[in-house]
């Protein structure tokens, strides 16, 4: 199937950021996502960046720029948002903790949709908050399936390690103990968009003293039935 719009400076441009929407890519990467010449991707990136299409992250690679999130808030179709906020209120009441919906941007996670147990201990991420890929079981979900050479990038400085991380995507969920913040536990599964591809982390998180140092034991089915449900809804979305 042709693709092409006739267009062809935009069909270039949109080469690039379908190349950017599975994750931070140098110029070189770029290159070969989009099979586009050096210097023309090289020239589409940097008219991307200049209107904040394209944003560069701390390590200098191309990601897609604030620009996106504004123009879909704007137009009130961000439809993985509008799925997952009922699934985390339902996860959130079956499981009496906290719950969250987390998505990378770079070189951080971002909590973009959050459902709060109402009273007792808790632990709180508010909507909006930016944490780092080194920690946390939403982190290792989001790093797991990455490609070999970003995977081993993202290990730098993390408190898990490649051979965690091939568990993870063994068993489908991840669970941290105290690993982003002492006493606190969690436990994540993968939400998946097109083709199978990890757009987005579930997660349930509370303290220790209730999730105990194997959360998993108790909250991996409930947290990857959430995660499953919001990825098939979004496959059914995509096919209508």
């Amino acid at each position: 199937m042709d693709n092409s719009s006739g267009v062809g400076v935009l069909d270039k441009a949109v080469l690039v950021l379908n190349a950017l929407e599975a994750g931070p890519a140098s110029l070189a990467q770029l290159v070969t996502a989009t099979g586009l010449a050096r210097p023309t991707a090289h020239r589409l990136a940097v008219a991307l960046e200049h209107h904040r299409i394209v944003h560069r992250d701390t390590q200098g690679r191309f990601i897609l720029g604030p620009r996106l999130a504004e123009l879909a808030v704007a137009a009130g179709e961000d439809r993985l948002l509008a799925i997952a906020q009922p699934v985390l209120t339902q996860l959130r009441d079956l499981t009496g903790e906290s719950a969250q919906l987390y998505r990378r941007q770079g070189d951080v996670r971002v909590c973009v949709a959050a459902a709060e147990r109402s009273s007792g201990l808790r632990d709180t991420v508010p909507v909006g908050t930016a944490l780092p890929m080194t920690a946390g079981s939403a982190a290792q979900i989001l790093l797991a399936w990455e490609d070999p050479d970003r995977l081993h990038r993202g290990l730098r400085g993390a408190k898990f390690t490649a051979a965690g991380l091939a568990s993870v995507r063994r068993r489908g969920w991840a669970q941290s103990v105290g690993e982003r913040e002492a006493g606190v536990g969690s436990v994540s599964a993968p939400v998946r968009g097109n083709g199978g591809r990890v757009i987005g982390a579930i997660s349930v998180s509370g303290p220790l003293e209730r999730l105990s140092r194997s959360p998993g034991r108790v909250h991996a089915g409930p947290v990857t039935s959430a995660a499953e449900r919001v990825s098939e809804a979004m496959r059914r979305g995509s096919q209508s």
